[in-house]
């Protein structure tokens, strides 16, 4: 498989970074058609459309995912688009006829992203119950059971501890079945990933951390009977020189919002320590790491394109097959990526190939 490229949709405002530093993002709808129509002529292949419903990092304005991806569904051609939806906040069927909805409009490139939650303000402010962490993953894999069995059978019924669907049919069925997509690092996420996900997505780490949770989350899928697919996290600086893509780094980090940031780090905190293992994503993040909220200056995408094109092909090694990249500045940077590091790294992928047949 050739590595696949996804990008984050800026569909909350502040861009990638919890920084004061100028940005060239925007996270309207407008802004978002453009970007994702530059992306789909650049080389990506999916976009994930994050979900946030109140500020928690100084993200004051945000656009709902679901809706979102069904407009940038009309306007685009190729590109995939992975809707983030969390459970608890929404019932499976309807997101099932919504995710279903996108397919039609966009003649199969929908997919969708389950988040069991970490922001305890989100539920306490709509009023909903705040689930203890393991369970939280419970309803989630509930969840995507659901979803699966709306999309394939004629009629469904579910008996769980959270949802119950009583021979409900659900037309039109998907023109493309869609990936369901899933984050998180506890025990309950691995395992929930290995029973029922397609995707894994893992926060930002070095090599060696991302092998480790690859070889685990596939052993336990492999006990199950299935494999998955993997995607990492990067946020991408790429320049002329390395030196000049270390400064853009130092820049970012040296404007970050200490408020907003140690206001994230409390609430992550807050959300690991309420796993049985007592943490979480972020619990080896120090300051600079959570300027980029998902750990992405970690996976190293920080230097020249062929640098950056280098350590890609080092992450297609230890078995990632998808790159979930973020940018300071999106109208430059998503075309630079495309124009730049993509081609190289599809060369790198070709002398692989030719390596292994000879």
């Amino acid at each position: 498989m050739t590595m696949k490229f996804a990008y984050w949709v800026p569909n909350v405002s502040g861009g990638l970074v919890i920084s004061k530093i100028p940005q060239k993002t925007g996270w309207s709808f407008r802004d978002n058609e453009r970007y994702a129509r530059i992306a789909e002529n650049n080389g990506f292949e999916y976009a994930l459309l994050q979900t946030r419903f109140i500020a928690s990092y100084g993200a004051e304005n945000q656009l709902e995912a679901i809706a979102l991806a069904s407009a940038l569904a009309a306007v685009t051609n190729k590109i995939k688009l992975i809707a983030a939806v969390l459970p608890g906040l929404w019932h499976p069927g309807t997101i099932a006829k919504a995710v279903s909805t996108i397919d039609q409009i966009s003649q199969g490139r929908a997919a969708v992203n389950i988040v069991s939650g970490w922001f305890k303000g989100e539920f306490h402010g709509f009023g909903e119950p705040w689930l203890d962490h393991d369970e939280r993953y419970r309803r989630s894999e509930e969840f995507i059971r659901v979803l699966k069995q709306l999309w394939h059978e004629e009629v469904t019924s579910f008996r769980g501890d959270f949802y119950r669907i009583n021979e409900a049919p659900h037309k039109p069925k998907p023109q493309v079945i869609p990936p369901v997509f899933q984050g998180g690092n506890s025990a309950a996420a691995r395992q929930m990933a290995a029973r029922v996900s397609d995707w894994y997505f893992m926060n930002g780490n070095t090599i060696e951390g991302f092998r480790g949770q690859i070889e685990e989350v596939s052993r336990l899928a492999l006990a199950k009977g299935r494999m998955l697919n993997f995607g990492a996290n990067a946020f991408v600086i790429v320049r002329d020189t390395e030196e000049e893509a270390r400064q853009v780094l130092r820049d970012i980090i040296a404007y970050a919002d200490p408020e907003a940031v140690e206001g994230f780090r409390s609430q992550v905190q807050f959300a690991g320590k309420a796993s049985p293992e007592q943490e979480g994503m972020w619990a080896n993040s120090d300051f600079a790491d959570l300027v980029q909220y998902n750990d992405g200056f970690k996976t190293g995408l920080i230097g020249t394109p062929e640098q950056v094109a280098d350590r890609i092909i080092a992450l297609k090694r230890i078995g990632v097959n998808l790159i979930l990249t973020g940018f300071l500045h999106y109208d430059e940077d998503l075309q630079a990526f495309g124009a730049k590091v993509i081609p190289l790294v599809r060369e790198k992928e070709a002398a692989l190939l030719d390596s292994a047949v000879n």
